[in-house]
């Protein structure tokens, strides 16, 4: 939780402190006001992000035929597209979207937000703890939002920003004692995240990825936020022989632990399922048997590259013509659906696809290449 020496080349401004104060008075934070951190940073980082923005946008508009085709544009610039991240391996996607816009209000909402609250933290905190914040919290956004939307295309800050607001509240928390006025900071920070939470009742709003942005950037702010103790932050000015406090808390040290913990583990589950998810989607396909069959009796090209569905049944080297080797197909498929997913709709979807009941057992002979 130590500072970064890279953010020391960062152009810094030091503040200087009081050294009037007797030993009695380090052992009291309330009267620490936050503004008086140990650093001010100049803030940089974020009017660059706002640059680029605006200046993806501008390249954006100038290819793309508007307003015709601006999904189909976006969509091949790099906007967040279940199929393509999955299905086409472009896990790229779950970073490009965050620099795109679908139009001028949309970019305007965004980085007037990540002007009001980038530069603030960044003033506060430095440009690499804010840039991490961000750049995960936009990630964060846009695999929660792939788990969930599949038919649709995605695009926006909005995730990041929202990882802003959650890295703010958790701030707010970690760092509870050395505010002076609580009560207002946390009024003041509630009133921002509700106003912003209430913009995702409109249409058209990727709710998922501010709740992704968001959760991840509260466990964030949890683990690059944190303060030392005034008293720490004043070691130089204390008379010899005076006891030392520690830089932070116990449980600042147990908040970055147990949010450390679970980022990494919501990561990789949502990783996991999100990638491993690509091998039952194709079973909600209408006419997936008659696509596989295709595949696995003429060779015709596999109509869900990437996933075991067709592949997986042609190594077993049936033929699909006959209504025994449909419900070996029907069988392994089955086998995909039970290993990956309990899904209630995959699995209503294969009696009308296979023709068959779902009252078969498996047969753990079937040998599906997983």
């Amino acid at each position: 939780m130590a500072r970064d020496d890279i953010e020391n080349r960062g152009g810094v401004k030091r503040n200087s402190y009081n050294s009037n104060n007797t030993s009695s008075g380090y052992t009291s934070s309330s009267t620490y006001l936050i503004e008086d951190s140990e650093t001010q940073w100049t803030s940089w980082l974020v009017p660059m992000f706002v640059v680029a923005n605006i200046a993806v946008f501008i390249v954006v508009m100038y290819i793309n035929d508007c307003p015709k085709h601006r999904h189909t544009r976006l969509k091949k610039l790099g906007a967040l597209d279940w199929s393509k991240v999955v299905q086409n391996h472009q896990g790229w996607r779950l970073i490009t979207c965050v620099w795109l816009h679908a139009g001028v209000i949309h970019l305007l909402a965004n980085m007037l937000s990540l002007i009001f609250i980038g530069i603030r933290l960044e003033q506060q905190f430095g440009f690499v703890r804010i840039g991490i914040l961000y750049l995960l919290s936009g990630f964060g956004g846009s695999v929660l939002s792939s788990l969930f939307i599949r038919n649709s295309i995605s695009v926006g800050a909005s995730g990041a920003l929202f990882g802003l607001l959650g890295a703010m509240l958790s701030e707010l928390i970690t760092n509870w004692n050395i505010y002076t006025n609580k009560a207002a900071a946390l009024l003041t920070l509630l009133i921002i995240i509700v106003i912003n939470l209430a913009i995702g009742i409109l249409p058209h709003v990727d709710n998922f990825a501010h709740i992704g942005g968001f959760l991840t950037g509260f466990l964030l702010g949890f683990i690059l936020l944190p303060r030392p103790q005034f008293g720490w932050l004043e070691r130089r000015n204390i008379p010899t022989g005076t006891q030392l406090k520690s830089k932070y808390k116990p449980y600042q040290y147990i908040l970055w632990l147990v949010s450390l913990v679970l980022l990494i583990v919501g990561f990789t589950v949502a990783l996991v399922m999100l990638f491993r998810g690509a091998a039952v989607d194709c079973i909600t396909v209408t006419g997936l048997v008659s696509t596989c069959s295709a595949f696995i009796t003429y060779g015709t090209p596999d109509p869900f590259p990437g996933s075991p569905c067709c592949e997986a049944v042609a190594n077993l080297g049936l033929i699909a013509d006959s209504t025994d080797n449909r419900r070996s197909l029907c069988i392994c498929l089955m086998g995909l659906i039970t290993t990956y997913t309990t899904h209630s709709t995959a699995i209503a979807t294969l009696p009308g696809i296979c023709g068959v009941t779902l009252g078969f057992i498996i047969d753990p002979n079937t040998d599906c290449n997983l």
